[in-house]
């Protein structure tokens, strides 16, 4: 697995690891797990616009 340097505010670094502490996993896990949600997101609206977009087009050409 690839190893990613970042740089985080040490008050957000500390509600990150209070957060997994919580949550009983790694720090790691977290974050991937953040990214992963962030990005499902971004996926989903894209397609929402990319649908609506189209839509407009096509009224826009009748």
């Amino acid at each position: 697995m690839a190893k990613v340097l970042l740089s985080i505010p040490e008050k957000f670094l500390n509600q990150i690891d209070e957060m997994a502490q919580n949550e009983q996993r790694t720090r790691s896990e977290l974050i991937r797990e953040a990214l992963r949600t962030y990005m499902k997101r971004n996926i989903v609206f894209d397609t929402k616009k990319t649908a609506s977009d189209a839509k407009l087009l096509d009224e826009l050409l009748d």
